[in-house]
């Protein structure tokens, strides 16, 4: 064992670095690593790991907000975006198998990471019913948080 720490055990418990593999990790007791989804439940996007590029993210985002403004879902581009760089690292494919759902038998999927039942609850009619698909999942965890918090825009830690 090395006498000086590792980078990743100096860095806050909730600071996840994404690495080129598309696993992220949690410094302090528990490592946290995102898994991808099997090919044929993950969405037809980006085959990259590595965090999705801007361009992308946008294309996804703007989707989800026309389909909330005609759904009258409250919610932002920034709020949105906030939220799915904590939640995921901008990884479609990210599964949590580490945190209390996960060991429910229910881990949290996708961009926003959206657990199933809440994800069929909240799902937003025109959108795919696949949990991995990046505009389903916005729009879905966007219509859970503005009926528990009244927007995404209001959601600041993991809800």
């Amino acid at each position: 064992m090395p006498a000086f720490p590792s980078a990743l055990t100096c860095l806050p418990a909730r600071l996840r670095v994404m690495s080129a593999a598309g696993t992220v990790a949690i410094a302090a007791t528990a490592a946290l690593t995102l898994t991808t989804a099997s090919p044929a439940t993950a969405a037809p996007r980006p085959a990259s790991k590595a965090q999705v590029s801007s361009p992308t993210m946008d294309q996804w985002i703007g989707r989800a907000l026309a389909i909330m403004k005609a759904k009258h879902i409250p919610g932002s581009y920034s709020g949105i975006l906030r939220n799915i760089k904590r939640e995921s690292g901008g990884n479609p494919r990210a599964v949590n198998n580490w945190d209390s759902n996960a060991r429910a038998g229910t881990p949290s999927k996708g961009l926003l990471q959206v657990i199933d039942p809440t994800f069929r609850r909240f799902h937003v009619a025109g959108t795919a019913w696949d949990i991995f698909d990046p505009v389903a999942n916005i729009a879905a965890a966007c219509n859970y948080a503005a009926h528990t918090y009244g927007s995404i825009d209001n959601v600041n830690s993991g809800y």
